[in-house]
């Protein structure tokens, strides 16, 4: 069976398709490295936007709590509801990564409907929302990758690689193969998404007046929330299952 050549090609296809670049792109070149900086950018305002908004909310907490701290409150509580219901018990740990996915996920894609990326002008290319750039959403799904083998060998060690001969060895080629395109399927969706998202805004906006296309922002920014719960969901639940070892 060829399934460690196969998964070879799966991850160098995953490696190749991060490279991928439509249109022009502003590039930094620090050292030896080329630096998409149109992505760096716009995450680092989406980091920034995430830790200010934390940082204003409770940086003086209050035994009645404010508007904001409740919002926050919220939030943990439906981070912690979502990992423990997809983990398990053992939810506690993954509670900060989950979250941190679900955030960043989530205020990435608003930013691509809400703020006004375009009117920056750069020497080469525009600005956009992170996750509308394959690179982005690659390496969130590596990130879930690792995160769901380190659960999983962090908890039963190397007899967690038995559950690829399960419930039969003649399944191992699937089984191995199913682990190495979860990436590729996490990242497509959440790119393909949020790429034909913001193409169908801007064909609308240039062909009609723009009081039409502002039913379909809504409706955008009520699926980008809904993608980065998807990608949250699977997240913890691919976490869960190599905890629990079944599939």
């Amino acid at each position: 069976m060829n399934v460690i050549p196969c998964s070879i090609k799966t991850l160098k296809g995953l490696y190749d398709i991060s490279g991928v670049e439509v249109g022009q792109h502003l590039y930094w070149q620090i050292g030896g490295l080329q630096i998409h900086a149109q992505v760096l950018i716009t995450s680092w305002v989406v980091i920034a936007i995430l830790l200010g908004s934390v940082i204003i909310a409770v940086r003086n907490p209050q035994t009645i709590p404010t508007d904001g701290q409740n919002f926050f409150e919220y939030v943990l509580e439906f981070i912690r509801d979502l990992s423990k219901t997809q983990i398990g018990e053992e939810y506690g740990p993954w509670v900060p990564f989950i979250g941190t996915m679900f955030l960043f996920i989530f205020v990435s894609n608003w930013s691509g409907a809400l703020l006004p990326w375009k009117i920056i002008q750069l020497p080469h290319g525009e600005l956009a929302a992170p996750t509308n750039d394959i690179n982005t959403t690659v390496a969130l799904a590596l990130l879930t990758s690792v995160a769901y083998f380190y659960a999983g060998l962090s908890k039963k060690g190397l007899g967690y690689f038995g559950k690829y001969i399960q419930p039969t060895p003649i399944l191992l080629p699937i089984n191995i193969l199913e682990d190495f395109t979860k990436p590729l399927s996490l990242s497509f969706r959440l790119f393909g998404n949020i790429l034909a998202d913001e193409l169908v805004v801007v064909v609308l906006v240039s062909l009609v007046p723009s009081v039409v296309p502002i039913p379909v922002m809504f409706l955008g920014l009520f699926t980008s929330g809904i993608q980065a719960l998807i990608f949250a969901t699977l997240a913890a639940a691919y976490i869960g299952e190599s905890m629990e070892g079944h599939h």
